[in-house]
């Protein structure tokens, strides 16, 4: 086999393809959320206070977080585009400058986050206590993102490569390593002195080294990596690490934006009460771990997407997205009615407080309204990135969350007193925006021919 020739796990095309590469992806992304989603169970079933602790830290820390993944998404789209035009080989280097950017986007997040999160919660004028109590959590928080990125940044080229089943393993074996450590830690009375929402903020630093070491372990293992140079030294090329770093410009920029729009939820949510503070942790905690559904479909079509259009084959291309598409719509349309249909079930499973659960079991119920419009924005705006339009998912991310939801999520939460329910209506609104537009645009640059392979790519004005 040349090193051109491609293996069978990042070959294929159609449903078949992109189920065979969704299921394992779909399933990581659920094993990332549900160490989040553990997480706030244990602390809320431990404490009210601590689970507020544990959001505020995670509203702002979950905005570096999600804005340095954004960073690292070329090496998914270099990667599969490099698949896709028969340059199989240049993936190993693709790969070394992935996680040396990943390093250094880390260790610049976790600093960042040390030195300025707790000044920034206390500048939030939130509710008596809340900064006080969520700074150190935040802390911890920060100096796990280390393991984390760089983990991800081989976790993504697995995935480009159709390997996401080994990274899926890994996940969930992490998971149970939170889970454990959740439930010795969070009670207290450990010989660590710590409890609540600390002490999970250290379970989830726990899991994630155990991750980076697993994800090491599968990437050396893979006797096909070596054989695409993982081990060697990249070689400069400064065009290539442009490219890669452009993709994830666009993709950092947008994820912040709208991880800065939602985190924004949280501080609105503070500026109402305690009470709405809890509710709200609950709300985009199963919003977010609804979202890993069609986040890991996004990467399954952004993969046959980009595979397509570093072959310049247009009719694979479109077929890849409009699978995504429908797929997507599907399952989150059973998705949404579960969670309207049963939100007793899940508020009673977040919290003891009456007053909580009530206010969750309405919220979820208004949720169940979003989940289509948010997973199809994502899978348009992932597919745009992988035919390498870049500017325009983030502009639209800019119109929908930030010039849209932001003030709207004031208005009808804060200023005319609707509370929780106030903030959901504005998420609403905006993510069915998001959505029209993003597959307006991948639609209109579908009409447009692929240019050869050694051409500027054809893209639309924005």
């Amino acid at each position: 086999m040349t090193a051109a020739m491609a293996p069978t796990e990042t070959t294929g095309s159609g449903l078949s393809a992109l189920l065979r590469l969704s299921g394992p992806v779909v399933a990581s992304r659920l094993g990332i959320m549900a160490m989040g989603l553990v997480d706030t169970i244990v602390v809320g079933r431990h404490s009210s206070a601590d689970l507020g602790w544990h959001a505020l830290a995670w509203a702002v820390t979950g905005v570096v977080l999600t804005t340095a993944l954004g960073l690292l998404s070329g090496v998914q789209v270099m990667t599969s585009q490099a698949i896709g035009a028969g340059r199989e080989a240049d993936t190993g280097a693709i790969l070394r400058r992935g996680l040396a950017y990943s390093l250094w986007i880390s260790v610049a997040a976790a600093v960042f986050l040390v030195l300025t999160g707790g000044p920034m919660l206390h500048a939030f004028g939130l509710a008596p206590g809340l900064a006080d109590g969520a700074t150190p959590v935040l802390q911890v928080q920060a100096a796990s993102l280390i393991p984390i990125l760089v983990a991800d940044a081989g976790l993504f080229w697995l995935e480009a490569h159709g390997r996401a089943l080994p990274g899926t393993i890994a996940m969930w074996l992490a998971n149970i390593v939170n889970l454990a450590v959740n439930l010795w830690l969070v009670p207290g009375g450990n010989m660590l002195g710590v409890e609540g929402a600390v002490a999970s903020a250290w379970a989830t630093f726990a899991s994630r080294i155990f991750l980076l070491v697993a994800i090491g372990w599968i990437i050396l293992s893979w006797t096909r990596a070596r054989e695409l140079g993982v081990l060697q030294k990249a070689p400069r090329d400064p065009a290539a690490f442009r490219a890669m770093r452009r993709v994830g410009y666009g993709g950092a920029a947008s994820y912040f934006i709208e991880s800065l729009a939602f985190s924004a939820m949280a501080v609105f949510a503070g500026w109402i009460s305690a009470t709405a503070v809890a509710v709200w942790a609950v709300v985009i905690n199963v919003a977010a771990l609804v979202f890993m559904v069609p986040l890991g479909l996004s990467v399954a079509t952004s993969a046959l997407v980009g595979r397509a259009y570093g072959a310049r084959d247009h009719g694979a291309m479109v077929q890849a997205a409009g699978l995504g598409f429908a797929v997507t719509t599907a399952v989150l349309l059973l998705v949404s009615l579960s969670v309207w249909l049963f939100p007793q079930t899940i508020a009673a499973a977040y919290s003891r407080d009456a007053a909580v659960i009530a206010g969750i079991a309405s919220a979820m119920i208004l949720s169940s309204l979003f989940f289509v419009a948010d997973g199809l924005q994502v899978v348009a705006s992932q597919s745009l990135r992988a035919r390498s339009d870049i500017v325009a998912p983030t502009a639209t991310h800019l119109v929908s969350y930030v010039v849209v939801m932001m003030p709207l999520a004031w208005w009808l939460g804060v200023k005319s007193g609707g509370g929780v329910d106030g903030l959901i209506w504005a998420i609403v609104i905006a993510s069915a925006l998001s959505a029209v537009l993003l597959w307006g645009r991948f639609v209109a640059l579908g009409r447009a021919p692929l240019t050869p392979p050694d051409a500027a790519p054809v893209s639309l004005p924005v």
